[in-house]
């Protein structure tokens, strides 16, 4: 990316960290926020002064930080499987959406594919700050809660497997979902957070021991909570009420209306404060028209927006961008703004090890940010101190 200019956003009511502020403003220098406060100060900025600064009057309306992403597969009729080119197209279709920062999603396939695809992500995300790296959705997964991957490709987890992945990723796996009641799931979940990878249970038989167990090793993300897994029971209550348990572990909601009913929705924020990270799962098929689609090995039909194997009808990701995501949190679960910002923002950036530098609009943090109009649609986005959309 270029070198950004100086850019100041004023007249904004900040939505940030749990808190909305009135008449507040930001100033972008570079890819960091170097300046905030309230009412007319922004104009004494030397760059303003000069005239040299981008300035956006955001007529009273929200200015959040950008949105992010853990959990996306693709868009724009282009998955993150398929190589460089492939993963730009998508990415642009949801930066046009607010997401500033995402991690790239690969559904399962053969190791050394996976490998080769993982390779592909660390290069962008070398050349692209607004990349975070890669999620491994896959292999280490259940047969029986597999969902939308292929059976004959997943497998228990092993060194050999794990040298080969990590060796690849070169540093940039940030996610890892594992069915932690396997074979083999202990030891790789133990490794995996020595080597900084956050790991999420997921696809999973485990229940509420089990899953408990992993989230007392080091896992700290919930994969799609209620979908993929056993549900809650008022004598069995899963892996859900385990990530409420414990309280170090961020959960994933898909909130598109399909995945998730909004009053489970609602129940999760409250289960689970601050612990909410509003994901797309967002499949090629996303800012693109319905049909026929592949999602790794499978073949996919898109009707009226919703995503299915065209074999076994399993919901097979979503078509959700993640303004969208906050409209239904808001509107149709009735979570407060600022708590549905937060799980856009502070929960994912909590959930990778970057609440020090993302998800907030405070000085040091990045240069993101989304500008929404009153009833939520996104009027200008930035990304590392340069308009996006």
């Amino acid at each position: 990316m270029t070198t950004a200019p100086t850019i100041v956003v004023h007249s904004a009511r900040i939505v940030s960290g749990g808190d909305e502020v009135p008449d507040a403003w930001v100033r972008f220098e570079g890819d960091r926020i170097a300046g905030r406060g309230l009412g007319d100060a922004w104009r004494d900025a030397p760059a303003v002064r000069s005239g040299e600064a981008e300035v956006t009057d955001a007529a009273g309306r929200r200015l959040a930080p950008g949105f992010i992403d853990l959990h996306c597969h693709g868009a724009g009729g282009a998955a993150f499987d398929d190589g460089v080119d492939a993963i730009r197209t998508g990415l642009a279709v949801h930066r046009a959406h607010g997401t500033t920062r995402s991690v790239c999603s690969l559904v399962t396939a053969p190791v050394d594919v996976l490998a080769e695809r993982l390779r592909a992500i660390a290069s962008v995300a070398a050349s692209d700050p607004l990349v975070l790296g890669a999620h491994l959705e896959g292999p280490f997964l259940d047969q029986e809660f597999r969902g939308a991957h292929d059976p004959s490709m997943l497998r228990r987890a092993d060194d050999v497997a794990l040298d080969r992945l990590l060796g690849a990723a070169d540093g940039a796996l940030r996610q890892i979902t594992i069915a932690p009641e396997h074979e083999g799931a202990a030891r790789a979940i133990a490794r995996l957070v020595d080597a900084g990878v956050a790991v999420a249970v997921g696809h999973t038989g485990a229940d509420f021991d089990t899953a408990l167990r992993a989230f007392d090793a080091g896992a700290s993300i919930l994969t799609h909570a209620f979908n993929g897994m056993r549900g809650i029971h008022h004598r069995a209550p899963g892996p859900v009420v385990a990530a409420m348990r414990a309280d170090h572990v961020t959960l994933e909601v898909i909130g598109d209306g399909v995945h998730v009913h909004p009053d489970v929705v609602r129940l999760a924020f409250s289960g689970a404060p601050g612990r909410v990270a509003l994901v797309t799962d967002a499949m090629a098929a996303t800012g693109s028209s319905d049909g026929t689609y592949v999602l790794g090995s499978l073949e996919v039909e898109v009707r009226d927006g919703v995503a299915r194997l065209a074999e076994g009808g399993a919901i097979a990701g979503s078509t959700l961008t993640q303004d969208e995501a906050l409209r239904r949190a808001v509107l149709d679960s009735g979570v407060p703004v600022h708590e549905a910002v937060a799980a856009l923002t502070v929960a994912p950036a909590s959930a990778i090890g970057r609440a020090g530098d993302l998800g907030r609009l405070d000085v040091g943090f990045a240069a993101d940010a989304v500008l929404l109009e009153d009833d939520l649609t996104v009027a200008a986005v930035w990304g590392a101190g340069e308009r996006v959309t």
